[in-house]
């Protein structure tokens, strides 16, 4: 990306399309499971939602760190040490969500992701 080129919005926009990836992966494979024991087929496409899945998690951490805690996280820009404390915590949060999406496939951390990135993205697009 061009030095001083940003697009928030898109950016989260991204995250927030990486996340239903992700909850769509947990879900299609949690409906394949229930025929991986008879049919390799299933457990092929099983196997690949689960990649899908923690690639998107991958991309997810990868853009809050890089993009937005690396990029468009300014000390200087922030009126006080509390404010910062918290926009910190909120990035901190969302990427602790989405590994823990890497880690299961229970729907319930997709929930948590996406109300994580809902709270973060708010610093994006105020």
């Amino acid at each position: 990306m061009p030095c001083g080129i940003f697009d928030d919005p898109a950016i989260c926009a991204q995250v927030k399309q990486d996340a239903a990836t992700v909850r769509k992966a947990m879900t299609q494979a949690a409906e394949l499971h229930k025929e991986a024991s008879q049919s390799l087929l299933a457990m092929n496409q099983m196997t690949r939602w689960i990649a899908t899945k923690e690639e998107h998690c991958k991309k997810i951490i990868a853009t809050v760190s890089e993009y937005m805690l690396c990029q468009r996280v300014k000390r200087a820009e922030i009126k006080t040490e509390e404010e910062y404390l918290e926009v910190l915590k909120l990035h901190h949060e969302a990427m602790q969500a989405a590994m823990k999406c890497k880690q299961t496939c229970d729907v319930a951390q997709a929930d948590d992701l996406d109300h994580r990135l809902e709270h973060l993205c708010k610093v994006y697009t105020k």
